[in-house]
Order: structure tokens, then sequence, then C-alpha cells
């Protein structure tokens, strides 16, 4: 199912989640740094990268919440899109506490409590995740039409369906994948058709002598 939410041809909820991810999986590796070292600085950065991602999480969710409505009824991509929606949701709460109980202090340094909800909340994050890969790689969310390995560039428009051909599969330019037939790569029941027409027409059986001679020139 092609995305609703698109920009310069391709799906947004993709492009923009990387940004709360990457947020706020970096503020718990500073945070764990700064347990080692006492570094105040990356507790100072670790408190501004969590505010940073909730607010793009946020922003993230939009498109995303468009892409879900689309989605057919009574599918399995529905109910993994609401469970990967849901999951999303608890983890900004959980840097959401974080961030507060920092803010609660003098200074932003993490208390043992803001670095468990924090870690809580990158746990869920990797379940999130994978539900998100679940919805574009088995269920197809996300996706053009016909989309192939030579299709056309997004930005034009040319559907996903069409062929760059510029570009070779199997040594056949332009030629998707899924149109290349079965005649091309002969198989044992390509094979088996032509020897059954063959006997049909009439063509004499090899014997163990035409077998043994070299063809003639």
């Amino acid at each position: 199912m092609e995305s609703k939410a698109k920009l310069a041809g391709h799906a947004l909820h993709p492009m923009l989640i990387v940004f709360p991810l990457g947020l706020l999986a970096t503020s718990v590796i500073f945070d764990l740094i700064y347990l080692a070292n006492g570094n105040g600085r990356l507790a100072d950065a670790s408190y501004w990268m969590i505010g940073a991602g909730i607010i793009t999480g946020l922003i993230a969710a939009i498109p995303g919440a468009v892409d879900w409505v689309a989605i057919p009824a009574n599918t399995r991509a529905k109910a993994i899109g609401l469970w990967h929606a849901i999951g999303n949701v608890v983890v900004l709460v959980c840097f959401a506490i974080s961030w507060i109980i920092r803010n609660n202090n003098d200074t932003s340094a993490p208390t043992g409590a803001a670095i468990t909800m924090s870690v809580i909340g990158v746990l869920l994050a990797l379940v999130t995740g994978w539900l998100g890969g679940e919805l574009v790689e088995r269920l197809g969310i996300g996706v053009q039409p016909g989309a192939h390995a030579n299709a056309p560039n997004s930005l034009g428009r040319r559907p996903a369906s069409d062929v760059d051909t510029n570009y070779t599969e199997r040594g056949v330019i332009g030629t998707p994948p899924s149109t290349i037939s079965a005649a091309n790569t002969p198989g044992r029941a390509a094979m088996g058709r032509a020897d059954t027409a063959d006997r049909r027409e009439g063509a004499p059986r090899p014997t163990t002598t035409d077998r043994g001679n070299p063809p003639p020139v």
C-alpha cells in the first residue's frame, strides 16, 4: 500500500522517525557515559536531546497517523500499525517523565529514576522499531505498487511499475524481475514440455548410437 503522506516521492514518516530515535537513543548513551566519568556537559547534552527527541517524535507521528488511517480495516497491518503507534506513544511518555525529573532538579544531571525511565523507553523503541519494519518489509505498507529493482526515479511522474532502461536485470535491459518469463530460465518443467512437443510432432528419439556420435557439421 502506497503512503498517503509523502515528500519528494517518498513516505514522510520513515524520513522523520530517524530524528527522535537517534536523539533519544544517544541521550541514554550520554547518560551512561556521565555515570562513568561524571562529565556534567554530557548530562546537559542528554537533557536537551530528550527535549528535542520528544518534539520530533510528535512531529513524526503526524504522517504516521495519516498512513495508519489509510490501511484497510480488519487486516493484520491495521493491528500491527496500532501497536506500533501505541508503543511509540509510551516511548515518548517514558522520556517525558525522565525529562521532567531532570527539570525538577537544580541541575540537569540525571537521577537513577530518570535514567531508568530512559532505558525503558529505548528498550521499548526496539520493539516498536521491529513492528515498523514488519509493516514495511512484510506487509508492504508505504511501498509503491509494482516496485522492483529497476523502478524509475521517485521524482518523476512515472509509476514504480515502469522500468529505468539505463540498468540491466539478468542481462535483459529494462526488464523487471517479475516480468522475466520461465522461457528465459528453462527448468525441468519447460524442458519436459519441449520434449513432449517433439514427441507429438513425430521427432525420432535419440538412439544410443546418436548419443555417442558428435553432431554433423
